[in-house]
């Protein structure tokens, strides 16, 4: 069965895209069929998997059922790893989910022709609450939540629980802190409020690292460039535990 894992977050910057694309790494580095569909117009992911930023007929014929997946798809450097890139037209992605019948599980719909093929599929998701967040919520078994040890982070976190709570049978929710320095007090403490006060807060998470700002120039995932590294292992660890609490 595929398990549909959405990297998700109101904020912007704070990890999203790297734990995309490093956990779908070690996901397909454990011979399991992985597929990462780039949500993001601004194409992050597509980027770091040296992918073209261009989807045959735009975001809305696809959401729209007007094109077919599967001839989207590319491979990637790594083995049994695929993307569904993003493009600009992704910027319009709500307006063309509010133009279909329920909207909300239009992505859903998009992935299940791919049922079969994938044992996981990450969705690397644009930060906003609105129609395609909606739509993951649908098409998500987990939301991914990175959150950066910072004063609102709390807050940030409490409002996205209430919102996937809203929408009834939604999707698990598991967060790890990201960018994390824990020689700096305050995140010492928000870390430490947060696992007491909070269910959901795993207790892998990815410090601040330069190898993970390096994936930008390297392209890759960070245990493809940099295996024996500390965050190359916080990955691992988060990966890990994620697939234990799937």
């Amino acid at each position: 069965m595929t398990q549909v894992l959405a990297t998700y977050n109101i904020k912007g910057g704070v990890g999203k895209t790297s734990a995309a694309v490093n956990l779908a790494y070690l996901a397909a580095r454990e011979n399991n069929n992985v597929l990462l569909w780039d949500l993001d117009p601004q194409g992050a992911s597509t980027f770091l998997f040296r992918v073209k930023p261009k989807v045959k007929g735009g975001g809305r014929r696809l959401v729209r059922g007007k094109s077919e997946v599967e001839p989207l798809i590319k491979g990637t450097d790594h083995e049994r790893l695929d993307l569904l890139p993003a493009d600009f037209s992704y910027r319009h992605m709500d307006l063309a989910l509010d133009s279909t019948k329920n909207p909300t599980r239009r992505l859903a719909k998009v992935l299940k022709p791919l049922a079969g093929e994938y044992d996981y599929v990450f969705l690397d998701c644009p930060p906003s609450i609105s129609l395609v967040s909606e739509s993951v919520f649908e098409a998500a078994d987990a939301l991914l939540v990175p959150l950066v040890p910072a004063t609102l982070s709390s807050r940030t976190y409490d409002q996205l629980r209430r919102v996937v709570a809203e929408t009834g049978d939604g999707p698990s929710v598991l967060a790890f802190f990201s960018m994390f320095d824990r020689r700096k007090r305050l995140h010492r403490e928000v870390m430490d409020e947060l696992w007491e006060a909070n269910g959901g807060v795993l207790q892998a998470g990815i410090p601040a690292a330069a190898d993970v700002e390096r994936m930008g120039v390297r392209r890759t995932a960070v245990a493809a460039f940099a295996p024996r590294s500390r965050a190359a292992k916080a990955y691992e660890e988060l990966w890990r535990e994620v697939r234990e609490s799937l």
